[in-house]
C-alpha cells in the first residue's frame, strides 16, 4: 500500500513541501515523526526559522564582532 492511500491530500502536500525544502525524503520525514516525535509542524517551523536566519544574514543582520566574541568567550571556540 502506498502511503498516499492513507494520508490526506493536504498532509501529503505538506510532506512534499518539506521534502522539497530539505534534504529529507518523504519516507524520512514520516519515519522521523514516528520514531522521534518530530511532527510535520515541527519540520515546517524549523525550515521557516532557517530561512529567516539566512534572510537576516543576507541583510547583514548578523552578530557583531563583540557579540560573537562574548559567545565564544562563554562557550569556547567552535
Amino acid at each position: 500500500m502506498d502511503e498516499k492511500d492513507v494520508i490526506s491530500d493536504d498532509l501529503s502536500r505538506r510532506i512534499d513541501a518539506v521534502a522539497a525544502r530539505s534534504s529529507m525524503t518523504r519516507g524520512q520525514i514520516i519515519e522521523d515523526a514516528l520514531a522521534h516525535g518530530r511532527s510535520l509542524a515541527w519540520h515546517e517551523k524549523w525550515i521557516a526559522g532557517v530561512q529567516e536566519g539566512i534572510a537576516e544574514a543576507d541583510r547583514g543582520e548578523f552578530a557583531s564582532d563583540e557579540e560573537l566574541a562574548a559567545v565564544l568567550g562563554k562557550y569556547g571556540s567552535i
